[in-house]
């Protein structure tokens, strides 16, 4: 998603108007700031993930054969298992497909998702970040606007 920009609007000349307008330039603002923050918790919570598939392998990497070790299973459980095979690891490479693979090219497919992932979480948090700051921006138009028409400060709820 784009961030989200000054909208191009032209500015009625009534304050009432102009009002009105920073009004709706703000609500637009967090609105896209609502998608922004819900898109950064689907990339956090992937990340995690990501790094606890990681975690889990670098910890079974070289075992032998019916080693017994605990499975994380989310949500901070585990199950007790038995490794049958710890060199070979079936991964996901995407739209639900699988493919087994040796566990030193799983684990570096693992740190490559989870370097993009990081990424991505670091340019969703600058474009919220953003938008946050045109947020205050377009609030404290509102306010000038609002002490210019006589009034106080404008509380948004």
């Amino acid at each position: 998603m784009a961030v989200a920009k000054k909208r191009p609007a032209t500015r009625p000349s009534d304050l009432d108007d102009q009002m009105r307008q920073s009004l709706m330039d703000i609500r637009f603002l967090e609105s896209s700031a609502r998608v922004l923050q819900s898109r950064l918790d689907i990339v956090t919570a992937a990340l995690s993930e990501t790094l606890t598939a990681l975690s889990t392998l670098e910890g079974t990497k070289g075992k032998p054969g019916e080693t017994e070790t605990l499975v994380p299973i989310g949500s901070g459980s585990f199950v007790k298992a038995r490794l049958a095979d710890a060199e070979k690891v079936i991964i996901g490479v995407g739209a639900g497909v699988c493919i087994e693979k040796p566990i030193e090219d799983s684990m570096k497919d693992l740190r490559l998702r989870s370097s993009e992932l990081e990424k991505a979480r670091a340019t969703v948090t600058q474009q919220l970040n953003q938008v946050y700051g045109q947020t205050e921006d377009y609030r404290a138009h509102l306010n000038d606007l609002a002490r210019k028409k006589g009034g106080g400060t404008v509380e948004i709820v």
